[in-house]
């Protein structure tokens, strides 16, 4: 029997997948100069597609943002005129080290964070959660080289691309950040919705190099997209 071309498949998986929970969920990401941009733009790519999903990116200002890749992005909002989040994510990258000795960027998370269903982070931005005191005897996890200083934020880290302790999820350094955002949805709206997104933007890792991970693992293996719940 002939396989059915690629586009049929997408119509019906989108067909016989509940999308009929489209309550508004307001997700903010936290925006600084120096953000690794795909700390950012992956976990919005799939989350812009949960039903219902609303994304605002909030800056100090709504100037355009450098980010590591060469190329600007432009905030949404700034730190006044931000929605409310449901979901709050804060990204990493190199300007994390500005951003932690800025009050008003840690004063933004903590306020925000005060009333979001979830506090997530992608990469170093955990470090930004951990400032703003919400890591504090928490399991957590982020880029592979930094996990021996999330013990100075209070919290302990887990060998793993995703975790979650209690309404806070961690992931770890920038491709991470798909894995915890499928995650969420499924928690969200559950397994199907999650998985018809995972199909609808092709996210089927099979990277050209085998993981060879500077710290090892435990049993020896390279690892998968496995998840920590706690």
């Amino acid at each position: 029997m002939s396989r059915k071309p690629r586009a049929w498949v997408l119509h019906c998986q989108r067909k016989d997948t509940p999308m009929t929970d489209t309550q508004p969920t307001a997700i903010v990401f936290l925006l600084f100069p120096g953000i690794t941009q795909l700390d950012f733009t992956a976990p919005a790519q799939a989350l812009s597609r949960m039903p219902g999903a609303i994304l605002a990116g909030a800056a100090a200002s709504r100037d355009p943002i450098a980010t590591d890749s060469g190329f600007a992005i432009l905030p949404t909002h700034d730190f006044a005129s931000a929605p409310r989040a449901d979901i709050l994510c804060v990204p990493g990258g190199h300007g994390v080290v500005e951003a932690l000795a800025d009050p008003a960027t840690i004063d933004f998370i903590a306020a925000q964070a005060a009333g979001a269903q979830w506090v997530t982070s992608v990469c170093t931005g955990a470090f930004l959660l951990g400032r703003a005191g919400l890591l504090q005897g928490k399991r957590a996890t982020t880029h592979w080289g930094y996990t021996h200083l999330l013990p100075l934020v209070g919290a302990e880290w887990v060998d793993a691309r995703v975790v979650e302790d209690g309404n806070v999820v961690t992931s770890g350094g920038v491709t991470s950040g798909l894995d915890f955002a499928l995650t969420l949805i499924a928690r969200l709206k559950g397994d199907a919705v999650a998985q018809a997104i995972q199909l609808a933007i092709e996210y089927d890792p099979a990277p050209p190099f085998v993981r060879r991970s500077p710290r090892p693992r435990p049993g020896g293996g390279d690892g998968g997209a496995e998840s920590a719940r706690l």
